[in-house]
């Protein structure tokens, strides 16, 4: 809770105290929570904006999308086997992967917030097609700061592996290793780059979808 309670921070709003609207400055158009197309400079990330990030990563619909698959699969599989089958099986690995997408998410615009990391995936529309796949790995391991530079994205680096390593204290002792740790946060970011790519390239397929479903016969 602290941590979370850090994103909307007076601490949090000083790091950023460059991030104040004003009425001539070109702002950063947000195609959706998370997913940014730059209109101008870049302006920093602002307390109310890390907050939306937040809560639409960690209970949006994509997220909650996620979850009930990966809930689905697991409990297909009885893995973990403590949990066992069925609904009651299915309830408790979707309650387990929230905790651990919440706190996650909570780690990473939290502490972020010390040091103004932004979050946030930019999107490279218009570029070509190897530079838009090289900004999706690009904003796997780093993020912008708030004079518009790209940066490690600590935040992350310590969100990822804390988080899962954190939820060993409450997942079922088949799960709750080191070395399946590791194994989540590798998951975790790669996971992140996936997202990435969908953010990037579907309003592209969005648009193609429409603009076939327009066409005459």
């Amino acid at each position: 809770m602290l941590l979370l309670a850090l994103i909307c921070s007076p601490l949090s709003l000083r790091a950023q105290s460059g991030a104040q609207d004003k009425p001539d400055t070109p702002r950063a158009k947000e195609e959706h929570p998370g997913t940014v197309t730059l209109q101008g400079p870049y302006v920093p990330i602002t307390g109310k904006e890390r907050l939306r990030w937040f809560v639409s990563q960690t209970i949006g619909p994509p997220s909650l999308f996620v979850g009930v698959l990966s809930a689905g699969i697991a409990t297909a599989r009885d893995k973990p086997f403590e949990y066992g089958p069925g609904w009651e099986g299915f309830g408790k690995r979707y309650g387990i992967r929230l905790s651990g997408v919440s706190t996650g998410n909570a780690m990473n615009a939290g502490l972020g917030a010390l040091w103004g990391e932004d979050p946030r995936y930019f999107t490279a529309t218009g570029r070509p097609f190897g530079a838009r796949v090289r900004n999706i790995v690009t904003y796997t391991f780093m993020a912008r700061r708030p004079d518009g530079h790209l940066a490690p994205a600590y935040a992350r680096y310590i969100a990822t592996p804390g988080n899962n390593f954190l939820s060993n204290a409450w997942r079922a002792d088949s799960e709750a290793t080191n070395s399946e740790a590791l194994k989540r946060t590798g998951i975790g970011f790669a996971g992140r780059m996936g997202a990435n790519a969908f953010r990037e390239f579907w309003p592209d397929v969005k648009r193609m979808i429409t603009h076939r479903k327009s066409d005459p016969d």
